[in-house]
């Protein structure tokens, strides 16, 4: 059983996730029975917490509101999931609010223990920004995320399994060079080994980290940095849709709006042709829906009728009755 301390900080770390906790499950949790959990939740409150507890067989416990901001307890995963947002948020990610994440990020690295603070200075080091560039895609986990910038930053070896776009398993042998952070997704920009050959891998798709102990002397990356050479193998990738409309707004306004996910070619002073390729025709709906101009559809046929689709469901929703 953990020590009085310890369980009084995993108890609070549990409580501040806003859920109602059944008594006994949260003993469960913390490995104590019901009558310890109670005298856990009273020494919380002396120390200023509000902890709102329900009576009876089915009762529990939940964190209520407080007149005041208490101090935070978070695990390993998520301080670093907290760095990670705030960096992204200081880069711009968010507009009007970078000068705040910046002094936030300060405060907070500042307070993290020793482990921590080399995981969180090995990712802001060794992260290539590359921008947003598309929706929200699939989460990483922050323990593959900091295992492997710290390969990147020690310069050693590092091997991992890897599962394909066709499903298929490999086992790789990598010199990792820089993580880049493109399209809400995380790459790891590295020198195969087994196939001789620079290669970006997505961290989705990466399991089980591991150093080798072996260190490297870092070769050339055949681009200017590894966000380009991310960039430069997607682009290369297959897609189906290519994709032609005329806007009905001046080139310069269409590419403030959408210029880094397309190519505007100006027409005249007030119309402008876009171009893009997608492997799906809802992100050129969403694109053309950002402009706040009038279009007109060249190519592909196809994308008429998704514009229709959203288009009928956005009439339905606005048609829907309010609930009573």
């Amino acid at each position: 059983m953990a020590n009085t301390s310890e369980r009084t900080l995993r108890l609070l770390s549990l409580l501040q996730t806003h859920r109602y906790w059944p008594g006994a499950e949260l003993a469960e949790r913390l490995g104590v029975s019901v009558r310890t959990l109670r005298r856990d939740v009273d020494r919380l409150r002396e120390l200023g917490y509000p902890v709102e507890a329900q009576r009876g067989v089915d009762g529990g416990y939940q964190l209520a509101a407080g007149a005041a901001l208490p101090p935070l307890v978070i695990d390993d995963d998520e301080a670093v999931a907290l760095a990670l947002g705030l960096q992204a948020a200081a880069q711009g990610a968010v507009e009007g609010i970078a000068e705040s994440s910046v002094r936030a990020l300060a405060k907070v690295v500042q307070v993290m223990p020793a482990r921590l603070r080399r995981r969180i200075d090995a990712l802001r080091a060794m992260t290539v920004p590359a921008g947003w560039d598309g929706p929200a895609r699939a989460g990483v986990d922050p323990g593959v995320l900091t295992t492997v910038a710290l390969a990147c930053r020690d310069d050693e070896q590092l091997r991992f399994s890897y599962t394909a776009s066709d499903g298929r398993h490999t086992e790789r042998h990598v010199e990792p060079h820089r993580l880049v952070c493109l399209g809400r997704r995380w790459y790891l920009v590295a020198y195969d080994l087994v196939r001789h050959d620079w290669r970006s891998f997505r961290l989705d798709r990466l399991a089980a980290p591991h150093h080798t102990g072996s260190r490297f002397r870092p070769r050339e990356l055949p681009a200017a940095d590894a966000a380009e050479f991310v960039r430069a193998g997607r682009d290369n990738l297959p897609r189906p849709y290519r994709v032609e409309v005329l806007v009905d707004a001046p080139a310069v306004t269409v590419r403030e709006r959408i210029g880094r996910w397309s190519m505007i070619e100006e027409i005249d002073d007030e119309r402008c042709r876009m171009r893009m390729t997608a492997d799906s025709l809802d992100w050129p709906a969403l694109a053309l829906g950002v402009v706040g101009a009038d279009f007109r559809v060249i190519h592909p046929p196809e994308l008429i009728d998704r514009i229709h689709e959203w288009g009928a469901r956005f009439n339905r929703c606005e048609k829907t009755l309010p609930l009573s």
